[in-house]
C-alpha cells in the first residue's frame, strides 16, 4: 500500500520563505487562533463563572453568590468578581478573605468603583 503524499503539492506556497519569514508566518496564523478566544474570554463571564472563581479563593458558595451579587448591582462583574477582591486587597493590604467579608458587610464598594473607574471596561 502506497501512501500519497501532498506534501509537496501543499507547501508549493511556502517554499520561497526564510526561516524568518516563516516564523512571522506561523506566529500571525497563531494570533489569529487566539485573538478571538482571548477577546472572549476578556469580554464574557457570568455569575455562576464569578461564582466559581471565587469558590477557588476559598469563600464558601453562599459567600461567593451574594460577593457576585454584589459585583452585579455596583456594575463591576464584567472586571470578574475575583478580580474585584484581588484587586482591593492588593489595594487594602487585606488578605483575600478578609476583603471579601468587608465587601460582604457593605464596606467600601464606592472605593471598588473607583478603583475600576465606575465599572466601566478597563
Amino acid at each position: 500500500m502506497k501512501r500519497t503524499d501532498d506534501f509537496e503539492s501543499r507547501r508549493e506556497h511556502l517554499k520561497g520563505l526564510s526561516d524568518e519569514q516563516l516564523k512571522e508566518r506561523f506566529w500571525e496564523l497563531a494570533r489569529q487562533l487566539t485573538d478571538p478566544l482571548l477577546s472572549m474570554g476578556k469580554e464574557y463571564t457570568s455569575p455562576s463563572i464569578e461564582r466559581s472563581v471565587l469558590l477557588r479563593m476559598g469563600f464558601s458558595s453562599l459567600e461567593a453568590a451574594a460577593l457576585v451579587k454584589g459585583c452585579l448591582e455596583q456594575g463591576l462583574l464584567g472586571h470578574g468578581a475575583g478580580h474585584v477582591v484581588y484587586k482591593m486587597s492588593r489595594s487594602w493590604g487585606l488578605p483575600i478573605r478578609e476583603t471579601g467579608l468587608k465587601l460582604l458587610a457593605g464596606e467600601h464598594w464606592e472605593e471598588a468603583q473607583a478603583a475600576f473607574e465606575g465599572g466601566r471596561s478597563a
